[in-house]
């Protein structure tokens, strides 16, 4: 599906891709409003993320805008159950946003193949890393809903020292692991405390650090409307998003 010329389309980011959509915003043929929603969404359970950003969709003025663009992925089953009301709802095929980053499911499987206990980093992962445990408005504190930012005091007082102990492992422990830390750079200028900051944090963990380019591919098609089947969902008004197969389709439209 292609959208016609000159028709205006809402897109809802995660703020963690805000340099790459604004770039490609920039360029597209098509009249494109932004959108950024905090990382931190990630952090709640699905029904906090997909609730979220249905507020977002139901928002949009149905008689400004032809279609609503999501430049997020599956996430976790984050945004399954999304509903299109009026406006169609358009969402990449992927299974989380290094594919966007990287451009297209075939780089993101060739990358993560190569060596699977890697942990990805670009620019904006770094630049909204201070920031991204921020609640949304009329969301509950994520670090209190994680149980960050408590001393081991608190949680002892609680939850008693045992299971204290195994709720600090849990929250440290998730990196273990990851043997390398690859640094996604961008097709544009950025600054370079970005791949500084990323190798500094390979260090700090221990990890080796390695380099590679990012692509606008699949975000610049996002933006600019279009839509091949084989890359994108494009939810039909009065249907929701659905997870579909995972080595397939990854996300699907079904009735409400």
């Amino acid at each position: 599906m292609t959208l016609p010329e000159q028709k205006r389309l809402l897109v809802l980011t995660c703020e963690v891709l805000a340099r790459e959509v604004q770039h490609a915003a920039a360029r597209s043929p098509r009249i494109v409003d932004i959108e950024l929603v905090t990382q931190g969404l990630h952090d709640l359970e699905k029904p906090g993320m997909s609730e979220t950003l249905q507020k977002r969709v139901d928002a949009a003025d149905p008689k400004l805008y032809d279609a609503i663009a999501l430049a997020y992925a599956l996430c976790n089953n984050g945004i399954v159950g999304l509903a299109a009301r009026t406006v169609p709802l358009v969402v990449p095929r992927a299974h989380d946003c290094i594919t966007l980053l990287l451009g297209s499911r075939a780089r993101y499987d060739e990358v993560f193949g190569a060596a699977p206990g890697t942990y990805f980093l670009s620019p904006g992962w770094l630049e909204r890393d201070h920031t991204n445990l921020a609640a949304p408005p009329g969301v509950t504190d994520i670090k209190q809903k994680l149980g960050l930012g408590r001393s081991r005091e608190d949680l002892v007082a609680e939850y008693g020292e045992e299971n204290a102990d195994f709720i600090l492992e849990q929250l440290s422990g998730g990196l273990k692991h990851y043997t390398r830390l690859l640094y996604i750079a961008p097709p544009f200028p950025v600054s370079p405390s970005s791949e500084d900051a990323a190798r500094a944090r390979a260090a700090e963990k221990g990890w080796s650090f390695e380099r590679t380019d990012g692509s606008l591919a699949l975000v610049e098609k996002l933006v600019s409307g279009d839509w091949p089947a084989a890359e994108f969902l494009v939810v039909p008004p009065g249907h929701r998003v659905a997870a579909g197969d995972p080595g397939g389709d990854i996300v699907r439209a079904e009735t409400k």
